[in-house]
């Protein structure tokens, strides 16, 4: 009968230490199918009904609106790893590139058309994610709202200073 080598064994150990690490380290949430409310909270369709989406107002500015539900508004999606937000689009609005980098986001377009919202009419949108704090990079400020070299962004981007620097004194 033959036997692995002692260094064949340290590295299927090795190999198995961190496939289980990985798999660990992937899936910080805790997820589960139902998280009971805190004590005194009156168990009722109440605690499971969010009433934040309706009736919404919203500026007719230049970006989407965003209205979000996640476990800090609405309690009774703790534990199950999700979040979800309602998007308006007021006529010829945009929503600035951003990405989530604690989630992914599907968007589902419940009214209108969405193409950088060209139309004369609001476009709705549903976003739902992948986990209950997906979190917001927005690119203009992370790139333009900083302290990075307009030397580097004027190259990097391939435009004028003056463009960088317009860009830039755009940001908060």
């Amino acid at each position: 009968m033959r036997f692995l080598s002692s260094t064949a064994v340290a590295a299927l150990l090795c190999l198995a230490a961190f496939v289980v690490l990985s798999a660990h380290a992937a899936d910080p949430e805790e997820i589960r199918d139902f998280a009971p409310p805190p004590p005194g909270t009156n168990l009722d369709g109440n605690y499971f009904t969010s009433t934040k989406l309706r009736n919404i107002n919203f500026d007719k500015g230049a970006f989407a609106n965003v209205t979000t539900i996640n476990v800090n508004n609405f309690p009774a999606l703790s534990g199950l790893g999700v979040s979800n937000a309602l998007l308006v689009y007021p006529p010829g609005s945009v929503n600035v590139p951003h990405t989530h980098p604690r989630g992914t986001e599907t968007l589902f377009v419940i009214e209108g058309t969405l193409e950088i919202n060209k139309s004369k009419h609001t476009v709705r949108a549903y976003a739902s994610f992948s986990s209950t704090n997906a979190g917001l990079v927005s690119l203009p400020r992370t790139l333009f709202g900083v302290n990075i070299d307009f030397e580097v962004l004027t190259k990097s981007f391939e435009v004028s200073p003056y463009i960088i620097k317009t860009l830039s004194a755009q940001q908060p």
